[in-house]
């Protein structure tokens, strides 16, 4: 398993648009890509569950990837994240 740890900047937090590009983005790669604050997971390929983690703006997130493309799908994650959110 690998997994980085992020705190939002956008003013938002993790809303409707970047929640659905990134739930779109996860379901490219084979491993499951979770999305855990404060102690509750959500399966970032899921709009609804990312949405329900109601993460907001100066809250760290960590993102973990476990399967076969879990370096790559961590790496492209942790892109997507610092140019989105």
């Amino acid at each position: 398993m690998k997994s980085f740890d992020y705190t939002i900047t956008d003013e938002i937090g993790i809303h409707a648009r970047p929640a659905g590009i990134l739930a779109k983005k996860a379901k490219e790669y084979a491993s499951r890509i979770t999305i855990t604050k404060g102690g509750k997971t959500a399966e970032a390929q899921k709009l609804m569950a990312v949405m329900s983690l109601g993460v907001k703006k100066g809250e760290t997130v960590t993102v973990s990837a476990e399967g076969e493309d879990e370096e790559k799908a961590v790496a492209d994650m942790e892109t997507f994240f610092k140019e989105n959110l």
